[in-house]
């Protein structure tokens, strides 16, 4: 017999990890059919989309009850290889896996260390300065937006025009008009740039600043609203970007992401342009033109 859908709540100052336990395997369930797995469907009518729990319990190898419990919420002394079972079951991506052991077996976290503001190291602030005629900055936990080059100011606006708060990429691709005119795909960077808050708050469940910072763009943002409700998630990695410059119009950027490995949790993100293209010579322009192409590009921003 099919199940409904269970009610899931978050808690004030936290997010909820029991229920977000819940709602990420609820949707990766559903988006799974039973040709999808090799199990047959014999046209049964379906009152709730995807694989049933019986049937992702016997491609687990977990009894319906045990894989229910988890489902509900329940991921105590749940071991490892059972968790890896059921991430095989649901074709899970690496980030995806990661996620379901962050909601599982979830790290011990110190509360003044994730409230505490984030810094830069000044070594590492020196090499962005350094970084000639690439865009470049430095992003953190709830994708804070830390330090930053010239040529990244010049590309995706002067952040040091906006209070400290607002220097978070989830604020402003949701909350500022402009950003939709700067990315060409904005639908993609907002799905993206989501799906990395969701991986966030698997490791950091019991972050006020982003359960805060969840609930604010949840009010304001029906877009917002209906991506979280998704359960997506995504590690930050390379791409390309497509943008629309308010100066030099298109640009088509290749972006990297490099994660520090000084236990910062902090991200350093390039853009580059193909060398000899249209792009690569609007770079070239916009350097050139320096603090005058930075205020002229005022109130623009954005990034991968």
């Amino acid at each position: 017999m099919d199940e409904q859908p269970e009610p899931v709540h978050e808690t004030g100052g936290a997010l909820d990890r029991r229920a977000e336990l819940s709602e990420f395997l609820r949707t990766r369930r559903a988006r799974l059919k039973p040709e999808d797995v090799g199990l047959p469907d014999f046209g049964r009518h379906r009152r709730v989309p995807g694989l049933r729990r019986e049937e992702l319990a016997q491609l687990a190898g977990v009894s319906v009850a045990y894989y229910t419990r988890l489902e509900q919420g329940n991921g105590r002394n749940v071991s490892a290889e059972v968790l890896d079972a059921i991430a095989r079951a649901l074709r899970l991506s690496d980030a995806e896996q990661a996620h379901l052991m962050h909601l599982a077996k979830p790290k011990q976290h110190k509360k003044k260390q994730t409230a505490r503001t984030e810094q830069v190291r000044p070594a590492l602030a020196q090499l962005l300065e350094s970084i000639d005629g690439v865009p470049a900055y430095i992003n953190g936990r709830r994708s804070d937006i830390l330090a930053w080059n010239r040529m990244a100011a010049a590309v995706f606006g002067d952040w040091s025009e906006l209070p400290v708060q607002e220097r978070n990429w989830a604020r402003l691709v949701f909350l500022r008009p402009e950003y939709r005119d700067l990315f060409v795909e904005w639908d993609q960077k907002a799905s993206d740039m989501v799906a990395y808050l969701r991986m966030d708050a698997g490791c950091h469940p019991d972050d006020p600043r982003l359960s805060a910072l969840v609930g604010e763009l949840s009010v304001k943002s029906e877009e917002f609203r209906r991506l979280w409700a998704t359960h997506d998630v995504k590690e930050k990695g390379y791409g390309v970007k497509h943008l629309r410059h308010p100066l030099v119009g298109e640009l088509t950027l290749h972006f990297e992401s490099f994660r520090l490995s000084d236990g910062t949790e902090q991200g350093l993100v390039t853009y580059h342009a193909e060398p000899g293209s249209p792009s690569a010579d609007a770079l070239r322009l916009l350097a050139s033109w320096g603090a005058d192409a930075t205020k002229a590009g005022k109130g623009t921003s954005a990034a991968g």
